[in-house]
């Protein structure tokens, strides 16, 4: 039976919400295998100069661990 595990990381994108979703999940996928979902806990705009804000997300990120029998193969 797998187990799963969750991390907590906040990702900006000054584009939009979707992007800044999709950066997150981009970087922890670089190093984090099994990433089954990525779940966002919090919008948060900040405002910027002449309409050049961020839009930031902190996102929960579940992937499965692996065991040791799963790592040689």
């Amino acid at each position: 039976m797998p187990i799963a595990k969750i991390i907590e990381v906040s990702a900006v994108s000054d584009k939009s919400f979707d992007d800044a979703v999709k950066q997150a999940y981009s970087e922890v996928s670089k190093t984090v295998r099994g990433v089954q979902s990525v779940y966002v806990e919090d919008f948060i705009y900040e405002p910027g100069e002449a309409d050049a804000g961020n839009f930031r997300v902190h996102c929960k990120v579940t992937f499965t661990v692996q065991n040791s029998g799963d790592m040689n193969s």
